[in-house]
């Protein structure tokens, strides 16, 4: 009535309020999403108050849960504000949401020729000694490959608390290394064989010790002898051979 009285048909307005109505609901889009994330989260509780969670490269502790967003606080005591969509839409990992006993797994490289067994003794006795290792489930230790330079064990063991993780690694890192070095067990490092060879000489290899072999060159005859890395002849009398 009020526009027949101003002399405006509403012929002439209902596309444009077809319009600004398609606007509000793009518009609104997200925080209506938001919205309905929220209330999924309240309801089905995926998340509480209190939780440590990792939500992509973010892992903290769920300090407040509200319909359009939720607070998350980091280890550093930054506040970060999260769309409660996002809760819904992508991978969310809850580390204590039913259970917070969780598993640490530690690698340890050690040299060839060591003794298998005796590794694998020592790494469950570092575990068994460590308070914070649970005996059920039980430590596991494996021998897992031979690595390029490298002996590969794993260690694995459980913890009763995601804040004992951290904790129980470094412990067991340096238990691990003073049964090591009581009983001579060398960790492993990268190891390389240099060839050296230059335009027209014979090849040479460097072997352990900084004693060079010397090889002859395809289609040559005779022993040539090994020789120093200064460059002297390997015939001298002082060569040490």
């Amino acid at each position: 009535m009020a526009l027949a009285t101003l002399g405006v048909a509403w012929s002439q307005l209902q596309w444009l309020v077809a319009a600004l109505g398609v606007g509000l609901g793009f518009g609104l889009q997200a925080i209506f999403a938001n919205f309905v994330s929220g209330l999924i989260i309240l309801f089905e509780r995926p998340v509480r108050i209190g939780d440590t969670i990792t939500l992509g490269a973010l892992t903290g502790t769920v300090s407040k849960i509200r319909i359009r967003a939720t607070t998350v606080t980091d280890f550093d005591r930054k506040e970060i504000i999260i769309p409660n969509q996002t809760f819904i839409t992508d991978q969310l990992i809850n580390w204590s949401l039913s259970d917070t006993v969780t598993r640490v797994v530690l690698t340890f490289g050690v040299a060839y020729g060591s003794d298998h067994r005796l590794v694998h003794r020592l790494l469950r006795q570092a575990a068994d000694e460590n308070p914070r290792v649970l005996t059920d489930p039980e430590p596991q230790v494996f021998f897992m490959d031979y690595g390029e330079s490298t002996l590969n064990f794993e260690l694995r063991v459980f913890v009763n608390a995601l804040g004992d993780r951290l904790y129980a690694t470094d412990e067991l890192n340096c238990r691990v290394g003073e049964l090591f070095a009581e009983h001579g067990v060398d960790i492993a490092f990268n190891q390389l064989e240099i060839w050296l060879k230059r335009p027209g000489e014979a090849r040479k290899v460097v072997e352990g010790g900084g004693r060079v072999s010397q090889h002859p060159p395809p289609g040559s005859h005779g022993d040539p002898g090994d020789f120093d890395l200064d460059g002297g002849d390997a015939g001298d009398p002082g060569d040490g051979r």
